[in-house]
């Protein structure tokens, strides 16, 4: 069968280049997912910009009118939290939370925003994610990636990277953010809307500490990414992903 550097790299990667555009489907998942990385970006002067899908109403509210004050304090918090990673700017769109679904709208408008901000390397959500709306964004993020591709687009298309939030998905790349994650920290306690439902950096923590399996002991904790290679544009998530779990069971391979 195949080792383990075929499932998972042994090394750290260095940032993809930027502007970045991130993703992010709700209020929180940019930091959650990758607020590491994004702080050094930031350090390294790179410009970074995060989209957040929906407006994150469903975020513990139970009321309409407590649902409206929870928009207003999402669209505070993910400001605040950015503000501490340096993100370059913010943008808010209003798209209901938990009803993303595959829009051609919503494709176009995403096109939009990567070539508006000249996005040298796009983000969307890891595959496996259990939150239908993290899954439908990569989906979305990935169909309007590929409509650029698919127009001839005269600008260098983005590099296309996905970014784990709460579970694992495959991956090729690991961020070490060791010297970011006290950054993190603060960026994700911003959130209280949302920690106040579960003990949620707590459990990112965890995940960006059982990331560092493969690496060497002065890494103390990783973001995890997947980035795909332009050729995967003309193929759909779905059979990328089946080819990833694939090599779990694929015998003598030598390169993920």
């Amino acid at each position: 069968m195949n080792p383990e550097n075929i499932l998972v790299p042994f090394h750290v990667s260095d940032l993809p280049p930027a502007p970045w555009v991130v993703f992010a489907p709700h209020a929180d998942d940019e930091t959650f997912g990758m607020g590491g990385a994004l702080r050094l970006a930031a350090l390294q002067g790179m410009a970074t910009h995060v989209i957040v899908l929906t407006d994150g109403a469903l975020g513990g509210a139970t009321n309409p009118d407590d649902q409206q004050a929870l928009v207003a304090q999402r669209k505070t918090e993910v400001q605040q939290a950015c503000d501490v990673l340096g993100v370059s700017s913010v943008q808010t769109w209003d798209h209901a939370d938990r009803g993303l679904k595959m829009d051609d709208a919503v494709v176009e408008q995403i096109a939009g925003a990567l070539i508006d901000l000249q996005a040298a390397t796009v983000f969307f959500p890891g595959v496996l994610e259990l939150h239908p709306d993290h899954r439908v964004t990569a989906q979305l993020v990935w169909a309007a990636v590929q409509r650029l591709q698919q127009r001839a687009w005269r600008g260098h298309l983005p590099e296309v990277w996905s970014y784990e939030i709460s579970v694992q998905s495959p991956v090729n790349r690991l961020i070490d953010i060791t010297s970011t994650i006290k950054a993190k920290q603060q960026a994700m306690a911003v959130y209280a809307s949302q920690n106040s439902q579960n003990n949620y950096p707590e459990l990112i923590l965890a995940l960006n500490k059982a990331r560092t399996f493969s690496m060497s002991a002065e890494v103390k904790y990783v973001e995890s990414f997947n980035r795909y290679d332009p050729g995967m544009l003309t193929e759909s998530l779905e059979a990328l992903t089946q080819q990833a779990v694939a090599r779990y069971f694929e015998r003598g391979q030598t390169k993920p």
